[in-house]
């Protein structure tokens, strides 16, 4: 039955990048013919893919192919641009192949080519007596949309690719747009840090992969548990990985269904990226996560409140002034941008800075690549284990003193935060709350979004939303 249900999530996934499932099912085929471009050649990403996505071209061209022409409308369908010219063994056709001695694990990647025929609904297959081409346009994603009723979305424009190079009017605005990726400004509606100095959020994105199991038999042997941001489209590749870490108690928590950068999608497509990664966490395990994580950290004011209005408190990983963010820098190994020893000392760097720190810290480590995993259990987690002075290792909701019931919608007991759409808009001249901090560090404070009280519940969420929002008022409708 539960393969049943993934096979039926995996064919109902509509609207990731538009109104119905031809363009997500596009996506999805270009990230699984990347990922297994990347095994053929060692396990490791194209290496031009990543470099490019850090210089502001996620897609790792600076350029677009045209699109396809409109001709008729007798198949329904768009005229085909013609395909290249095959290449010949020498490497100098029209594709650009390289020499045969060439092409190694290290090359830089090419242009992944376009589908060159897009069939709309109602197109007729090749198969004799077979029906048109469905139109699956999804109505959950409406439904979803409609947790945003009444919640106040900020009117920010998308970026252009969620880089700072990639569109540098919206990096001016930083600030203003509350835009992480460009400036490391949090809101006090960001987890951040753990409130306890020494205690370490730890946490892996990105999968399930084929080595998450390789990681969790370490920390299993450490009695270690953490926090995974998980990919949904992963999810169903690979459920029981879900399950392993599930119900061995570490934490599981939200990180989109394909790792888009969440501030150049528009609201619909933000909702769908979340929407469909918490169904199938739940289709899974049975429990909706009440956390996420933006891919790349890539989070606005407009990003934060639809997670919040879903439901989902965004997770960063802790950044300062002095010291930047925590990141272990285990992703631009993966990638052929740095050596393990140079990521090792980003890390080494990230302990020392720690300890001067008047909170506990989030650190960003991946559980996706086979060499994330070796940094991970051969050399980052020994490290910290072994530091004098001790940190304590927790997963964040554990080291952010959330009961654990409280990070799954079903057995959460917190009648603040988070929160369905119970809410209405109004506007005020003036702020009435100062909690929407620009801090570049941010405090994160999970305890007071977590309090189980009357009280709080009356104080907590106005300000969680006039703290992102500034002149506008949350009423709380409950009664």
């Amino acid at each position: 039955m539960k393969l049943q249900a993934l096979t039926a999530l995996l064919f109902s996934t509509a609207t990731l990048r538009g109104t119905c499932a031809q363009s997500h099912v596009r996506h999805h085929r270009q990230h699984r013919s990347q990922h297994d471009a990347m095994v053929a050649r060692g396990g490791q990403p194209p290496v031009a893919s990543l470099a490019n996505r850090q210089a502001g071209n996620p897609a790792g061209s600076s350029s677009k192919p045209p699109a396809p022409t409109p001709q008729g409308s007798g198949s329904g369908g768009i005229a085909a641009t013609p395909r290249p010219t095959p290449v010949a063994p020498g490497g100098t056709g029209t594709n650009g192949v390289p020499p045969l001695n060439a092409i190694s694990s290290g090359m830089p990647a090419g242009t992944p080519l376009p589908v060159p025929t897009n069939y709309a609904p109602g197109a007729i297959p090749p198969v004799p007596g077979a029906p048109p081409l469905p139109a699956p346009c999804s109505s959950e994603v409406q439904q979803w949309m409609q947790e945003l009723t009444g919640v106040y979305i900020p009117p920010l424009s998308p970026t252009v690719n969620g880089t700072c190079a990639g569109d540098p009017a919206a990096a001016a605005e930083a600030t203003a747009r509350g835009w992480w990726t460009c400036s490391w400004i949090t809101r006090d509606t960001d987890i951040t840090t753990c409130p306890t100095p020494l205690d370490w959020g730890v946490s892996f994105d990105d999968g399930p992969s084929p080595w998450s199991e390789k990681l969790l038999n370490y920390m299993g042997s450490q009695d270690l548990k953490a926090t995974f941001f998980v990919v949904g489209s992963r999810v169903i590749e690979r459920p029981n990985v879900l399950v392993e870490e599930y119900m061995t108690g570490n934490e599981i928590s939200v990180h989109t269904w394909s790792h888009h950068p969440l501030t150049s999608l528009t609201n619909e497509q933000i909702v769908a990226e979340l929407g469909w990664t918490r169904k199938v966490i739940q289709t899974v395990l049975g429990v909706t996560p009440t956390t996420m994580r933006p891919p790349y950290g890539d989070i606005d004011d407009r990003v934060r409140a639809i997670s919040l209005a879903m439901g989902m408190v965004p997770v960063i990983w802790t950044s300062t002034p002095a010291s930047g963010p925590f990141d272990t820098n285990d992703w631009k190994v993966a990638g052929g941008l740095l050596n393990g020893a140079a990521s090792y000392n980003a890390f080494e760097a990230i302990l020392g800075n720690a300890t001067s720190l008047s909170t506990g810290f989030i650190v960003l480590e991946h559980d996706l690549f086979e060499v994330t995993v070796d940094l991970a259990i051969g050399y980052t987690l020994n490290a910290a284990l072994a530091h004098d002075p001790p940190f304590s290792l927790k997963p964040i909701g554990n080291c952010s003193n959330i009961p654990v019931g409280n990070m799954y919608v079903e057995t959460n007991t917190n009648i603040t935060f988070p929160y369905r759409n119970n809410t209405v808009v109004t506007t005020t001249n003036t702020t009435t709350s100062s909690r929407g901090s620009d801090s570049g560090s941010g405090s994160g404070s999970a305890s007071q979004l977590h309090s189980n009280s009357a009280t709080g519940r009356r104080k907590s969420l106005p300000w969680v939303v006039a703290g992102l929002i500034g002149g506008y008022v949350v009423v709380d409708s409950l009664t």
